[in-house]
């Protein structure tokens, strides 16, 4: 998740004066807001759910105050504000989508403590050691094919030392277009095979999480996989596309990156116990979700598999203590209970109704808005805040238009992990810029084009495939 906003402040010292100014305007918004007599609609409980949604809102869009301790705020006021019980509100905490984010980083450190990642991206680039061309695929697809069960942010920093150790292999200069490709091929693989399933990026599971904490419903780990694919395999082609054309008139020799590659895999030596049980879990946990997710639960499996690798000492606590975003779990509790208290207060039908509502005027209309406002809002804050924020929204907006909550969710959800063009958008992005092969520059220019790509292809896959897998708009 990404740590800073749209709307930093080009220097620590700029932003390090604005921050009691902006703290303190927004909490004079926030206490007038409380004051002020509710408007015509409205509950006083639901304007005072909406002046912590404004409090959180500034505070997430701005990062004046961390994530998760602005997330931490809003479960302490929903009860104090007497928007919620305190027992509802803190209870919101304990929801199982928090529970399956915190089981799926920690199988995540067993798998790349483990050393089994590292072996995993070495075999897959020696498969596409045949040319510069099948190289530059193999370091798009690879992370792609992590994302689906690793944390992308994760994966981005596991594959960027491996991938500039390819660029001094092959001695690419700075300005080199084969090296700002190789850099992108990871980031945009990255990002792109990370909205593929439950496990690339926490805010799936998060906007889950608070479809079934506010309407009852849900959606399957498959059901899921099923509705986001067609989007990943076409961005795919778009970026390699993309990156083929950008590094069309360099030609290198790989010869020396294939004996690179085949040395550092041999020095890893044989499968260890370790590596092959950590291996042997993540299939069957992965099975699990698949088939058994409904029934069983996915934060009943993940955290069955974290007890597992414990018991066969796969994992150290402390190990999992250094590895684990504990912020980001502090994060969901408090996004999950604001967006119950906004349904329930009836502030997001009423904001909907009066605000969004004159945007959207028919079904369709509104899955394009939906889809819009998360790319145009995820590179500008992280996406688990667009999620946190935008969730409550959605729903009452697909209540007012008669549209599926299933559909709604997916329309905003899976947009939102879709940004190419910031380094602050995504961590990914601001991993390839500290290189030297990419700068701001040359993530706006090729992200503003697979941003429009990406909306256009997730329009048609919405329009003419969800249909045919049940999701009708």
């Amino acid at each position: 998740m990404s740590s800073v906003s749209f709307f930093a402040l080009p220097t620590k010292q700029l932003k390090s004066k604005l921050r009691p100014w902006i703290i303190a305007i927004t909490l004079c918004v926030f206490v007038a807001l409380v004051l002020v007599p509710a408007p015509e609609g409205l509950t006083d409980a639901g304007m005072n759910a909406l002046a912590i949604f404004v409090l959180c809102l500034i505070f997430w869009v701005t990062n004046a105050i961390p994530l998760m301790i602005t997330s931490m705020m809003a479960i302490i006021l929903l009860p104090l504000l007497g928007v919620l019980d305190a027992k509802v509100a803190y209870g919101l905490f304990g929801n199982q989508a928090v529970f399956f984010i915190l089981g799926a980083f920690i199988l995540a450190s067993a798998v790349m403590q483990s050393g089994l990642s590292n072996r995993i991206a070495l075999k897959i680039l020696h498969w596409f050691r045949h040319s510069h061309i099948t190289l530059l695929l193999g370091v798009l697809l690879l992370p792609a094919g992590l994302s689906f069960v690793m944390s992308e942010h994760a994966v981005a920093a596991m594959m960027f030392p491996i991938v500039l150790e390819i660029a001094r292999v092959l001695k690419l200069k700075e300005g080199s277009r084969y090296g700002l490709a190789l850099i992108l091929a990871m980031t945009w693989g990255s990002i792109i095979g990370g909205i593929g399933t439950f496990l690339g990026g926490a805010r799936a599971v998060l906007a889950v999480g608070i479809l079934e904490e506010t309407t009852g419903q849900t959606i399957s780990f498959l059901q899921w996989m099923f509705a986001a694919l067609p989007t990943v395999i076409i961005m795919l082609g778009v970026a390699f596309l993309i990156l083929w054309w950008m590094a069309r008139h360099e030609t290198y020799s790989v010869k020396d990156v294939a004996a690179h590659v085949q040395k550092e895999s041999a020095a890893l030596g044989k499968l260890t116990r370790r590596e092959i049980s950590i291996g042997t879990l993540m299939i069957v946990t992965i099975l699990l979700w698949v088939f058994a997710g409904h029934s069983l639960g996915l934060a009943n499996i993940a955290l069955g598999a974290v007890v597992v690798a414990f018991i066969f000492k796969l994992l150290s606590w402390k190990q999992v203590e250094n590895d684990v975003n504990w912020g980001i779990i502090l994060m969901y509790g408090g996004a999950i209970a604001l967006g119950f208290a906004l349904d329930q207060s009836g502030a997001a039908a009423w904001l909907t109704e009066y605000i969004l509502g004159n945007w959207v005027a028919s079904a369709w209309g509104l899955v394009l808005l939906l889809s819009i406002l998360a790319k145009v809002l995820t590179e500008g804050m992280s996406n688990t805040a667009v999620i946190a924020l935008m969730m409550p929204i959605a729903l009452a907006l697909a209540t007012l238009f008669n549209v599926d909550v299933v559909v709604a969710t997916l329309a905003l959800a899976i947009p939102s992990g879709l940004a190419f063009m910031l380094p602050i958008s995504t961590p990914a992005t601001a991993i390839a810029v500290s290189s030297k092969f990419v700068t701001t520059g040359d993530t706006l220019r090729t992200g503003a084009v697979l941003n429009i790509v990406s909306i256009l292809v997730f329009a048609l896959v919405a329009l003419y495939y969800w249909p045919m897998i049940g999701l009708h708009i």
